[in-house]
């Protein structure tokens, strides 16, 4: 009787669906008149590039058939922004997880096998556990110096804003408008965070936008904060005439006053580390110095 529900149900779901699918319900007109009117999502800034070394070529077929699949979780939002600063894409990032994954898949059966070949002979749950094991391991291996890589990157990024900071003030002090300020202050510089700043401010002008919204999605893009406090500030200068030079001036001396902060105390951890050879030298030479007195006594006993 259970089973009889059951299949009935399914089967009347099933086909309920099938009609839903072939006979979609209509739109509002309010729903439409809202589509029609939306206006489209600005452009991303960054667009990184797709190409990678062997791994990511090898993993990209079985990596866009997830991808496909709705299988994007396996990449998650923070390693996405990660990707973005580092200038990697998602798609390249999964392919060489998936490469990777299938390479720890076959080392374990690769050793037994080889193993085998000598005359030694193990359980078979051995090699499949460790086949396993070596699968995760080598699927989450891409994700462990993404972090890192990515804060090394924005702090970089942050040194090249408060140089920005100095040239837009600079530019400001000479009599130019809050666009060609920043506009001027981007072709001076060099190197890629400069080269992201001209992207952004090239983009607003062909897009017909505020520079400062671009800088601001820029910032957020990146994860940089400051970036986005910038873009605010200039966005009151340019809509509500703000005096924004001194509160320029100030923020890039505020910038370069927290990069030193953290610049010392990467220093002293730095230090601290150093320390910890030197008492382990020390602690050993104390043992060879002191084993003979103890020894002697030990035997004595």
């Amino acid at each position: 009787m259970i089973s009889a529900l059951l299949l009935g149900g399914g089967t009347g779901l099933g086909l309920w669906l099938v009609v839903r699918g072939l006979y979609p319900p209509r739109a509002s007109l309010a729903d439409a008149l809202a589509h029609l009117r939306r206006l489209p999502d600005p452009a991303p800034v960054l667009v990184p590039g797709t190409e990678g070394g062997v791994a990511a070529r090898l993993g990209r077929p079985l990596a866009d058939l997830l991808a496909r699949a709705g299988a994007g979780w396996l990449v998650p939002a923070r390693v996405r922004q990660d990707l973005a600063v580092l200038d990697r894409s998602p798609q390249r990032h999964l392919a060489e997880k998936v490469t990777l994954g299938l390479l720890g898949l076959l080392v374990a059966p690769a050793m037994s096998a080889l193993l085998a070949l000598g005359g030694a002979s193990l359980p078979l749950a051995l090699p499949l556990w460790g086949a396993l094991v070596c699968a995760v391991v080598g699927f989450v291996v891409p994700d462990l110096g993404i972090h890192t890589d990515a804060a090394r990157r924005r702090r970089d990024f942050r040194h090249a804003l408060s140089s920005f900071l100095d040239l837009v003030v600079v530019a400001l002090a000479g009599g130019g408008g809050v666009e060609s300020a920043l506009a001027d202050a981007a072709s001076v510089g060099a190197g890629w965070p400069f080269a992201y700043l001209r992207r952004a401010l090239d983009q607003a002008r062909l897009a017909r936008e505020a520079p400062w919204a671009a800088l601001g999605r820029l910032g957020t893009e990146l994860g940089v904060g400051e970036l986005s406090e910038l873009a605010a500030s200039v966005a009151l200068a340019g809509t509500e005439g703000a005096k924004v030079r001194a509160s320029l001036a100030a923020r890039a001396t505020s910038l370069r006053t927290h990069q030193l902060a953290e610049a010392e105390t990467a220093d002293q951890a730095a230090s601290e580390r150093m320390s910890l050879p030197v008492v382990l030298l020390f602690a050993g030479f104390l043992f060879f110095i002191g084993f003979p007195a103890v020894e002697r006594v030990l035997t004595s006993i």
